[in-house]
């Protein structure tokens, strides 16, 4: 994969939302801003925390100059075998530098979508965080960060196992909070689904029954009613891939 060097990255980014704002009408359009942030175990340095930051808030400037709602992404990657108040740590900063950056270039906080990873002990950590210190420590993260005007906080799962990742998101959505609190998986909504599948005709009902299955447990997730029945032992499989690239 080659890196797009920041300003032309800027100058694409303007350009293609130019062209999708001129077919939009009156449909939605979004625009995802992915950007991963950083990796604990090399750092992160505050430049690196900076530059990640700024170009975060570019790409929502961009944006929503051009009438698109901007997904913002800080991502911090599960590598490492640091606990969860190292990973809170570095989220605070992260994230402090993320909306100050988003003010000073004038995006609008009531036309954006968060899109972060929880806060999760490292992959390799050997003491596990359970939901409900999950759901207590992201929380906390997001009171002490996220201003109100927000409307909603989409997770991304980051190598989560599917279960996992459901649990944590009902846990959160069992504790009050001011924003609309659900999910925007990728790994954790279609795992076993392509695994069921594998590009095989006469398994695609089977795939279908499990992203099925996936999207209701997310669906009760984000109510708080997630209550774990049904859920199959391949579900439960960790996907963290060490060095993970987009």
């Amino acid at each position: 994969m080659v890196q797009i060097p920041s300003s032309v990255a800027f100058h694409y980014n303007a350009y293609s939302c130019s062209f999708y704002h001129s077919f939009r009408f009156a449909r939605a359009f979004f625009d995802d801003d992915r950007r991963t942030v950083v990796s604990i175990p090399n750092g992160p340095s505050a430049l690196a925390v900076k530059e990640a930051a700024w170009g975060l808030a570019r790409y929502a400037a961009i944006s929503q100059d051009n009438g698109l709602v901007p997904i913002v992404e800080p991502e911090i990657l599960l590598d490492g075998e640091h606990g969860i108040d190292r990973t809170f740590e570095v989220a605070q900063k992260v994230w402090a530098e993320v909306f100050f950056y988003l003010a000073e270039n004038n995006v609008m906080f009531e036309g954006i979508l968060l899109k972060p990873s929880m806060v999760t002990p490292g992959a390799e950590c050997k003491d596990k965080a359970t939901p409900e210190q999950v759901a207590q420590y992201t929380l906390n993260l997001l009171s002490r960060r996220i201003p109100p005007a927000v409307p909603g906080i989409m997770f991304l799962s980051g190598g989560q196992s599917e279960v996992e990742a459901t649990l944590n998101l009902n846990a959160m959505n069992q504790a009050p909070n001011p924003w609309h609190v659900s999910f925007s998986y990728a790994r954790a909504l279609q795992n076993t689904c392509l695994k069921k599948w594998g590009g095989r005709p006469e398994s695609v009902k089977e795939a279908q029954d499990a992203l099925l299955l996936r999207a209701k447990a997310n669906s009760l997730a984000q109510l708080g009613k997630y209550t774990g029945e049904g859920e199959s032992e391949e579900s439960k499989q960790g996907m963290f891939v060490k060095g993970y690239v987009y």
